[in-house]
């Protein structure tokens, strides 16, 4: 609040509900901090062909279940001079002839150099054009590099989480997209005209609710059909997701609308001859979008566990796609675990940073919208 110099009125500004909205969320720390890795995950998402160093289904025989490799700068040369760069050193495979079993002993003879912004596999970025430009890559093609280990095929485990990243997030996003659509359309069907509608998709909520949620995806995944391509089971296992989640959003919208109908500027906009569609678009729901938003931030790690759920229980995404869910199916071994924790670690760790973030993001943009915390 200020006074003017040439009429002496007091002026006041008025700041507007997003940044209010905003002036709270910053003082969030952790919410902050989530919103910037949740950033960066999805960024991984797009970049991922970019930010693997081998495409998900390459493979090197040589290196099944490899243990991890650890980057390294700084080594000593055939000369004795120390030699600063990016390499890992590579393993040399013996027989346990007790166990019978493949053991890896790291070879520091065998220094593979490691590149940064190399020149790796073709792939096609973004479906637009050919490179071979990798962000990390072995040094003239030498390898293995599998940082994050090998899987019992051969192949990098590092590169197939970094994939896995593209399909899981887009399913929680897309699906929160299609259950958005669906909780803000009838629960505010819901919540505007009441009475036998309203009943009606009440009761059918209720009915989605009261289903245990695991048999009800097993019974959906269960009829796709095991001869359909992959990229018709992924959208099938996102529309099956989207299909029960929107119940709880429907929820929220119907009360608001309840709400929100007899309110005075809801009265105005119908005197002023809007139509009940214009009426629910542009004066109701963006009275209540930054709840909207913060439900929806909330939803997305719902929908990344529930696809992870599923494809854990081989009831989900199928190879050759790869999803987090589907890199932890191949832990579900316990002498693979015993054998490799790693299949395990790397997969799960990136499912509990997604989720977490994502729902710490959802905390501190709820108690942003909230105008009475």
């Amino acid at each position: 609040m200020e006074k003017t110099e040439n009429t002496g009125e007091t002026r006041v500004d008025v700041a507007d509900q997003w940044k209010l909205m905003w002036w709270r969320f910053r003082k969030h720390k952790l919410a902050l901090g989530s919103g910037v890795l949740v950033i960066l995950i999805y960024l991984v998402a797009l970049m991922a062909d970019f930010l693997a160093p081998y495409a998900s289904t390459s493979y090197i025989a040589e290196s099944k279940n490899m243990p991890p490799q650890r980057l390294r700068f700084l080594r000593t040369g055939d000369d004795g001079k120390k030699v600063f760069g990016p390499f890992v050193y590579g393993y040399a495979m013996t027989i346990n002839p007790a166990s019978l079993r493949r053991e890896f002993v790291q070879d520091t003879n065998r220094v593979i150099p490691v590149k940064f912004f190399g020149k790796g596999e073709t792939y096609r970025m973004w479906g637009l054009f050919k490179t071979r430009r990798h962000f990390i890559t072995p040094a003239d093609g030498i390898g293995p590099m599998y940082l994050f280990g090998g899987d019992s095929m051969g192949r990098d485990l590092m590169s197939r989480v970094i994939h896995g990243t593209r399909v899981s997030m887009s399913i929680g996003l897309i699906g929160v997209i299609i259950s958005l659509f669906l909780g803000i359309l009838l629960g505010g069907i819901s919540g505007y005209y009441g009475g036998a509608i309203d009943n009606l998709i009440q009761r059918l909520t209720e009915f989605l609710r009261s289903i245990p949620t695991i048999p009800l995806w097993m019974g959906l995944a269960a009829a796709i059909p095991l001869s359909w391509p992959p990229l018709r089971v992924y959208f099938a296992i996102t529309l099956i997701l989207s299909l029960i989640q929107w119940t709880g959003l429907a929820r929220v919208v119907r009360g608001k609308f309840f709400a929100l109908k007899t309110e005075d500027f809801v009265t105005a906009a119908r005197l002023d001859g809007c139509g009940e569609i214009r009426i629910i678009m542009h004066h109701m729901v963006p009275s209540f979008i930054s709840h909207i938003i913060a439900s929806v931030t909330l939803s997305i790690p719902g929908m990344i566990l529930s696809e992870t759920s599923l494809s854990f229980l081989g009831i989900g995404l199928r190879p050759p796609v790869v999803s987090w869910g589907v890199l932890l199916q191949e832990a579900q071994n316990i002498r693979s675990i015993a054998a490799c924790p790693w299949l395990l670690f790397f997969p799960g760790v990136s499912v509990v940073i997604a989720v977490l973030a994502l729902n710490f993001l959802g905390d501190g943009l709820r108690d942003a919208a909230d105008p009475y915390d």
